[in-house]
């Protein structure tokens, strides 16, 4: 059995916060991106962990920035995470590799645990692929003894900070399939379904919000992280299904979205009202 991190003592102990449970959570994850938008190496990494360590879940690559550095540095940095009992995802990568064909896709499942990294997304923003080779691909990761993180969304072509006008072009996905592919993630092994932002919360307007309580309620939220990658799309998630709904948000966001899961701060339609009930 995997041990629980012990809570680091914080100061201020006679002030009442919401208090997280101790890691591995299964609840009220929160996962960073990693190098991408801005270099996050060791160092500063180190700086984050040593203050906000506590409230990270895992740490995900993003655009196969992995592939571009020295491997050393890749091993230290998931060195590093996995002394603070932060797991390491690829990110959506493999969908790039997907075109390369099969021995491709196998060579870096292989890489990708010889390396040290935890988890593998599975994702196909950019590319079209049938359900039952996105289930093959659940297995192989599996088989490989990594966790498997499929990422599951309504609009084609999302990723890529690609323009709005272009993905309104490009049309939505109906929510009811998205879900139904996601059941049969989650049946074929699949640990966590990541719900893709683009077409819910991000380039779209009105949100989309009746899309993740449609997730919700076939899948529970436990099963389910969504990518909340700005402060206004984090709040939402917080204020419509609590402190311990499991988000993926930028690096430079832990300390204020922590600070809303804790109740301590927030905007004025939230201040003082994120509260938890623990026995």
């Amino acid at each position: 059995m995997k041990r629980k991190s012990k809570q680091p003592e914080r100061g201020f102990r006679f002030l009442h916060i919401n208090e997280r449970e101790a890691k591995p959570r299964k609840r009220g994850l929160t996962e960073i991106r990693g190098p991408y938008y801005s270099i996050v190496g060791r160092r500063y990494l180190a700086d984050l962990f040593e203050t906000m360590g506590a409230y990270v879940d895992s740490l995900k690559f993003a655009g196969g920035s992995f592939t571009l550095m020295p491997e050393k540095a890749v091993r230290e940095i998931i060195g590093l995470c996995h002394k603070h009992d932060v797991l390491v995802s690829t990110g959506g990568f493999i969908e790039r590799v997907l075109v390369q064909g099969g021995d491709a896709v196998r060579r870096y499942v292989a890489e990708c645990k010889k390396l040290g990294f935890d988890i593998i997304e599975i994702s196909a923003g950019f590319v079209s692929i049938p359900t039952d080779d996105w289930l093959r691909l659940i297995e192989l990761v599996c088989k490989s003894g990594l966790k498997t993180k499929p990422e599951v969304g309504i609009q084609f072509g999302a990723g890529g900070a690609t323009a709005a006008e272009e993905l309104r072009a490009e049309g939505t996905r109906d929510p009811n399939w998205a879900v139904a592919q996601a059941k049969r993630f989650l049946e074929a092994g699949a640990d966590i379904i990541m719900i893709e932002s683009e077409g819910i919360t991000e380039n779209v307007d009105p949100w989309r919000t009746d899309v993740p309580a449609k997730f919700i309620d076939e899948l529970g939220m436990e099963k389910l992280m969504f990518e909340a990658a700005d402060p206004d799309v984090f709040a939402w998630y917080i204020k419509n299904y609590g402190a311990d709904v499991n988000l993926f948000v930028d690096h430079s966001q832990i300390v204020q979205l922590e600070c809303l899961r804790a109740g301590i701060w927030g905007t004025k339609s939230l201040w003082g009202r994120v509260v938890t009930y623990k026995e």
